[in-house]
């Protein structure tokens, strides 16, 4: 992974056997195409669209006005950990008219990464409300887009977060800053499959 102009060349190998799937989700523009894109070791599968003035009344592009296309389906990614397993990301559309498909993104995931812009906190509670209720571990990533800072606290009371979920801050154009995030989900899925069976010595990967 150190390369991702070899790794796009390298084919997936026939051994491998265990696809490990999460998702991305979070608010309209907060970054889940740019951190599919900076992380994937293949050149991602997206279903961008250029946006137009048609949308104009049905996506609110006030906080994000210098986007110009968006995701209409899912961006897909792939990381290869060793040789018999494989990261898959799926990162969903952000816009209310597309939340139709996220309970098929979700289905078989390991868990999932809330991407937050703190500038528009209000636009993740949808996603940590629908993982809340479906019981399927994330973690919450801060994107930084070069807004005011605030502490861990002031983020975790305004999400209202459990304070067993892993927050952190990431830039999501950086491949090291996204993995450490999907480091961090594996982590707390690990964590909470040994304290719900502290019998269980399995590993994830």
């Amino acid at each position: 992974m150190d390369s991702a102009t070899s790794d796009i060349r390298t084919p997936l190998g026939s051994q491998a056997d265990n696809g490990i799937k999460i998702v991305i989700v979070g608010g309209f523009g907060v970054g889940k195409t740019t951190l599919v894109r900076s992380v994937s070791e293949i050149r991602p599968l997206s279903t961008e669209e250029t946006m137009t003035l048609a949308g104009a009344g049905v996506d609110d592009v006030s906080a994000v006005r210098e986007k110009s296309t968006t995701t209409v389906a899912f961006d897909f990614g792939r990381i290869t950990l060793d040789a018999r397993n494989v990261l898959y990301l799926f990162g969903a559309p952000g816009q209310e008219r597309f939340w139709f498909l996220w309970d098929r993104l979700f289905a078989g995931a390991l868990g999932a990464v809330v991407l937050v812009d703190t500038r528009r906190i209000d636009d993740s509670w949808y996603s940590i409300d629908r993982l809340e209720r479906l019981g399927l571990p994330f973690v919450v990533a801060c994107n930084d887009f070069g807004g005011p800072r605030y502490t861990p606290a002031e983020v975790r009371a305004a999400l209202d977060l459990d304070p067993r979920v892993p927050l952190m801050v990431c830039d999501a154009r950086v491949r090291e800053s996204t993995k450490h995030v999907l480091i961090s989900l594996v982590q707390h899925v690990q964590r909470l499959l040994s304290a719900s069976d502290p019998t269980s010595n399995e590993e994830l990967v």
